[in-house]
């Protein structure tokens, strides 16, 4: 009997049967479904306590916000990691800024909101280093130059205005494109195909540190900002140049 019991003992400890209670061990030590259970909860906390207020507590909606069912993980993952969510107030207008959360704590928020509300789009997958720059130009130009500025500096709008997109990473300005924040309009497949939003992604990329060829860039404000200069600067030498010349004849 003593004999049987070693012999299963060696079994125990040196066979597939020992990997699996060693790997059952070493997932229980983790904690690993503890620790989901944990970050759940924890990601729970955060909505309950800054976003069912107005998108209610299964992401349905409220009268001071709207239901996040198929809103999407691109659109969740936009609004967290620029921070123009949570607002400040319900009815205040969502601007990017600093997240209150930590980047921990915003992935965690991310994937409990996507799982609680189910569908819409993913969060994009981009290569700008595989992107035409001048092809991405002329889309920019074509599509979006109208709000955000030919120098992506942001625009008015009635009522409200089209922010920068230059502190915006190229996996935000993708989601952007896709999910449409805000009066944004939604560009999806058939407007921009994946190889146009690389294009695109690739462009904005260089709006960051332009090659400003032509000397002062003026805040890249285009010609309001050019037209002013003019007016200020080139009428204001004429004038001082034609004092000058009759007060020294």
């Amino acid at each position: 009997m003593r004999l049987g019991l070693l012999s299963l003992r060696r079994v125990l400890t040196t066979g597939p049967i020992a990997l699996a209670l060693a790997a059952g061990a070493l997932l229980s030590s983790n904690g690993s479904p503890a620790r989901a259970d944990r970050v759940d909860r924890e990601a729970s906390s955060i909505y309950l306590a800054d976003c069912s207020t107005c998108h209610g507590a299964d992401g349905t909606g409220t009268s001071r916000g709207p239901s996040l069912r198929n809103a999407g993980a691109a659109s969740v993952d936009f609004m967290v990691r620029t921070g123009r969510m949570p607002l400040a107030s319900p009815g205040a207008t969502d601007r990017r800024k600093p997240s209150p959360y930590s980047a921990t704590e915003q992935a965690d928020l991310i994937r409990y909101v996507t799982g609680l509300t189910m569908g819409g789009p993913e969060i994009p997958v981009v290569h700008p280093g595989r992107g035409d720059v001048a092809n991405g130009g002329q889309l920019y130009r074509l599509q979006c130059a109208a709000c955000h500025s030919w120098g992506g500096n942001g625009g008015a709008l009635l009522g409200r205005e089209a922010p920068a997109i230059t502190a915006a990473g190229p996996v935000q300005v993708a989601e952007a494109v896709r999910t449409g924040p805000g009066s944004m309009p939604a560009f999806g497949n058939a407007a921009l195909d994946h190889r146009e939003l690389d294009d695109l992604v690739a462009y904005t990329r260089t709006l960051r540190s332009p090659d400003d060829r032509g000397g002062w860039n003026l805040g890249h404000l285009g010609p309001v900002s050019e037209g002013a200069a003019a007016l200020v600067l080139g009428l204001g030498l004429m004038i001082l140049s034609i004092r000058w010349l009759g007060t020294n004849r």
